[in-house]
């Protein structure tokens, strides 16, 4: 019997590596990827299927994984955002030489925009870098078909695939109807093969030559892929001007053209299959246009591989943007410019604008984005500014990046930079023969992922600093995923935790304290132990584990009982409370004269009482009520 649902674009991914007969997935949790493990094993225990998944401590891990599981011939899968496949790129380039025996798909969901994201790198370049194979669906039904597609053609030629779906395909919704699924196992085995699976420099290159006939064979199958590489030419005849389309620029383009009725007009060759690229269906295509205009994200990718820059329009001469997500709007207005350089008349209804001019006509006022209230980053942050204001501080990956609106955090670069920034900060200036303070804040679930090596390697090299763990139990950014600290796998059962300290114990710190934030008072004690420490003549690095549970994921242990918090007409409206503690449920009324409290959304976990200078923030108990 068939189930029909509504179903998230991950989702719709999870569906297909199941239907592709995936045993195996690993994921680490990176917006827009974070659904499609949580759906595997949704869609798994609905069907009763015998399946494994993990959220593996990084994107390394889960491929070496996923890697080891394809090796043994089961079906295997591992899936991150696109930053992550940076992580994972020194496995990536050597999987492509020793190849798989089950189907193996590395899914790396790309962030144009970027929406929340480090970068707006374009996973296919990575994957040509790496000569695997990549697929890049338009909706999430063809994101399903090309998950269990690109399982079968990877054990096929015995090569792992990329999968590269956008955040509009990952996070869409369609509807989808489903079998029953049948999942056959392969039950693992290993043949030793030593030549292959740890393959010396003199064998790689035969690898690599191997690899590069399976990149020939795949190519004339990409051709022949008509349900996924296609282009609407009507037999001998030419046109002023095509368009080259994939991923979900081709899917906002046959909107338009149906909505335009230029069907049939304007032709286009849409392209799933970007590498190998299909160069037989686009030589086809060029012959009939005198240009094309070629709209894809994030990069310059197909319009490379066409190699006929007289003929094509697209970044590379200025007529679509270099940066930046191809929002309807945006592909509107260059398909605009350009049929109408070509002489094609159309594009006679122009975009609604009309929401846009409703929501500008409200003068809302603009929020950036900030900590939830109540959350126990907040008051890490203040306590640390307020410590050593002339401190460099270094950050890293997560919610608590937003540390930058409370002026505690100075950099950002990637997942362990936090650790290995104020480690090459430090150097420097003891160098110099200066005392240049330096505070690294980094999340519990960021520690575990690449937190390890830069702290062995600061310890090591005799560097001196504080660095703050922010432990809030959970990846709260991505949606709230188990760390190794909790002892809970991806399925919910019980694995065995990983102790904060013992890890950081193991990494040769010897100087290490536990407080709770919400205790601000003691929490400003722990620095100043921290700060004497890193000072001593047999000092090093002072580790202080800043621990009390995300108030989202934790609602009653974060906060066990809610206070409710106003401002008296003792507030002289300084805005220290806004300016420096910034919890948005603070705000300055304008009628009043001075800060009040938004009883909507106040957490009641009284942190902004100890903040305001003139105790004009209080409790107000149930009497006074």
């Amino acid at each position: 019997m068939e189930k029909k649902e509504i179903i998230i674009g991950n989702g719709a991914i999870a569906l297909g590596l199941l239907e592709g007969g995936c045993e195996f997935l690993a994921s680490y949790p990176g917006t827009p990827s974070s659904e499609i493990l949580p759906e595997f094993l949704r869609i798994s225990t609905q069907q009763s299927l015998d399946t494994y998944a993990e959220w593996s401590t990084n994107e390394k891990v889960a491929l070496d994984n996923a890697l080891s599981s394809a090796i043994t011939g089961k079906r295997s899968a591992c899936c991150m955002k696109q930053v992550g496949l940076n992580v994972a790129a020194d496995s990536l380039m050597s999987s492509a030489y020793l190849g798989v025996v089950g189907g193996l798909v590395i899914i790396s969901c790309d962030d144009p925009g970027p929406h929340s994201s480090q970068t707006e790198q374009d996973s296919r370049m990575m994957a040509r870098v790496a000569k695997v194979p990549v697929m890049d669906p338009s909706n999430p039904m063809e994101a399903r078909k090309m998950a269990k597609l690109s399982l079968e053609l990877s054990e096929k030629y015995r090569v792992p695939f990329v999968l590269r779906p956008a955040i509009r395909v990952c996070h869409a919704r369609q509807s989808i109807s489903y079998p029953n699924i049948k999942l056959e196992s392969n039950k693992a085995e290993f043949k030793k093969d030593p030549m292959r699976w740890a393959a010396t420099p003199r064998f790689r290159l035969i690898l690599h030559r191997e690899l590069n006939k399976k990149l020939k064979e795949i190519q004339k199958e990409f051709e022949n892929l008509s349900d996924i590489n296609f282009h609407t030419l009507e037999p001998d005849k030419k046109y002023p001007v095509g368009i080259i389309a994939g991923g979900v620029p081709y899917s906002v383009v046959d909107d338009i053209l149906e909505e335009e009725n230029l069907k049939g007009i304007v032709p286009v060759l849409k392209l799933g299959t970007p590498y190998p690229f299909p160069q037989r269906l686009a030589d086809e295509f060029l012959n009939a246009c005198e240009s094309v205009l070629v709209l894809e994200e994030t990069d310059s990718f197909i319009e490379y591989l066409l190699g006929e820059r007289s003929k094509t329009m697209g970044r590379l001469n200025g007529y679509v943007p270099d940066a930046g997500e191809l929002v309807p709007d945006v592909i509107y207005e260059i398909l605009e410019r350009v049929l109408r350089e070509k002489g094609v008349d159309g594009m006679k209804k122009p975009p609604t604008k009309e929401s846009q001019e409703l929501v500008s006509e409200l003068n809302l006022p603009v929020r950036r984005p900030t900590l939830c209230p109540g959350c126990p980053h907040r008051s890490s942050f203040f306590v640390i500014r307020k410590f050593s204001p002339k401190a460099i501080f270094t950050s890293d990956i997560g919610c608590y990046t937003l540390g930058l609106n409370l002026g505690a955090v100075d950099t950002c670069l990637d997942m362990g930079s936090a650790i290995t920034m104020a480690s090459g900060f430090n150097q420097s200036f003891l160098k110099d023969g200066k005392d240049q303070p330096v505070i690294a804040t980094i999340g519990d679930s960021t520690f575990y992922h690449s937190g390890p090596a830069g702290l062995l390697n600061a310890v090591y090299n005799g560097a001196r600093f504080i660095l703050v763990i922010l432990d809030n139990q959970t990846t709260a950014m991505t949606g709230m995923q188990p760390t190794p600290g909790l002892g809970i796998r991806a399925d919910g059962t019980k694995g065995k935790a990983i102790s904060l300290e013992r890890l950081v114990a193991g990494c040769g710190v010897d100087y290490i304290d536990v407080v709770d934030p919400y205790d601000q008072k003691s929490l400003m004690q722990a620095l100043k132990r921290a700060n004497e420490y890193i000072k001593e003549p047999e000092g090093g690095i002072a580790v202080i584990i800043s621990r009390h549970p995300c108030v989202i994921a934790y609602r009653g242990e974060a906060i066990p009982e809610r206070k409710h918090i106003v401002i008296t007409d003792e507030c002289r409206e300084c805005n220290f409370c806004i300016d420096r503690f910034e919890c948005p449920a603070i705000y300055h009324d304008e009628e009043k004269g001075k800060a009040e409290i938004n009883q909507m959304i106040c957490a009641g976990c009284a942190q902004c009482v100890l903040v305001c200078p003139k105790h004009a923030i209080k409790v107000l108990d149930d009497k006074e009520g």
